[in-house]
């Protein structure tokens, strides 16, 4: 067997320290909110030698496929090693600083503390609430600005990973579009949020037409200041809501979505659907990620459990248990697959031409 390479070495050594890092940041978080402020603690189920075995082999089997696809030319090495590193260390102490807020939330179960000038009518009830605990919600520039950096600490630094267990999948789709040259193909990333998975999609595919959608504008903002500092062509970012995007019917090559299903109230997950299989052309792809489920992953229930304790996540215990290869099916989608990475659930549909 070969020896690893340096870059090989490197990536093993960057996802280690970002997994301590994020471990340490949870330890210590922990431990300042017992003492501060117990009342904010939250009971949860223990986690035990065998699950904590389990968790480090899925995290290992998830940068093995992540390393394997980089290799395979999926997407570029380079993009193993890229984030803002430099904004993540300034924004990081405004992590430690929103906890106050975050406690006096938890213990009061204030779960709906939107930012005064926010026009409510413009959102659908469901989407105006603290997901998370964190303040504003998703209707910030604060939240938008600390939001990857809170996402890689929960995932003790996989986020990026999953978000990429998309591609591999998007790329197969689009596989006969990318032979036409004379073909314009354009991707939607549905709840694009601050743009990560789109940084993503733009660097393994810089031929391909973008565009965003989410309800945030604050999100969008973060998201246009991100991409706008890449090379390539401009994103189109459009803020709107999945369940009814202001998009002509067949007119993209392929959809994906990413960790948004488990926001959404059950109906709500349904209406996102149809509006996907209106919006794909004949033929087209949809991607989906989100959070594994009960019925795969068995094994992880106590940290599916804990997930729904910890944060406040309203719609998450419907979903782990919900039959979304049968919401496919109801909105006309065939050649239903899936398959689990760590954390994250990815499905593959197509629009039968």
């Amino acid at each position: 067997m070969a020896a690893p390479s340096l870059r090989r070495i490197a990536y093993h050594t960057l996802q280690q320290g970002k997994t301590l890092a994020g471990l340490a940041h949870k330890e210590l978080s922990t431990k300042i909110t017992e003492v501060f402020a117990p009342e904010a603690a939250t009971d949860s189920f223990p986690i035990d030698k065998e699950l904590i075995k389990e968790v480090r082999l899925a995290m290992k089997k998830l940068e093995k496929v992540d390393w394997q696809e980089a290799e395979a030319g999926i997407y570029p090495k380079s993009q193993l090693f890229e984030a803002p590193w430099l904004e993540w260390a300034k924004k990081y102490p405004l992590v430690w600083l929103d906890m106050p807020q975050t406690w006096e939330r938890r213990k009061k179960n204030k779960t709906r503390e939107i930012p005064k000038q926010i026009n409510e009518d413009e959102y659908p009830d469901y989407y105006l609430q603290n997901f998370h605990h964190q303040t504003d919600g998703y209707l910030s520039q604060h939240s938008a600005e600390i939001y990857d950096l809170q996402v890689e600490i929960l995932f003790n630094g996989t986020a990026d990973s999953m978000r990429r267990r998309v591609l591999s999948p998007l790329k197969m789709g689009l596989k006969k579009y990318l032979s036409n040259e004379s073909k314009k193909i354009k991707v939607l990333d549905i709840a694009t949020g601050t743009g990560r998975t789109l940084q993503q999609i733009q660097s393994a595919l810089p031929e391909v037409e973008l565009y965003g959608i989410d309800l945030s504008g604050s999100y969008l903002k973060q998201a246009s200041k991100y991409l706008g500092s890449r090379s390539g062509d401009l994103v189109q970012l459009t803020k709107g809501n999945a369940e009814d995007m202001p998009y002509a019917s067949n007119s993209f090559q392929a959809l994906t979505c990413v960790f948004l299903f488990h926001e959404l109230p059950r109906d709500a997950r349904q209406n996102v659907l149809n509006e996907c299989f209106r919006l794909l052309e004949p033929g087209g792809t949809l991607i989906l990620a989100d959070s594994i489920q009960i019925e795969d992953s068995p094994k992880f229930i106590p940290i599916m459990e804990n997930f729904h304790k910890i944060f406040h996540e309203p719609y998450y215990r419907d979903y782990i248990i919900d039959d979304i290869n049968l919401r496919l099916e109801e909105s006309g989608f065939s050649s239903i697959s899936s398959e689990s990475h760590f954390m994250t659930k990815v499905w593959k549909a197509h629009k039968s031409v």
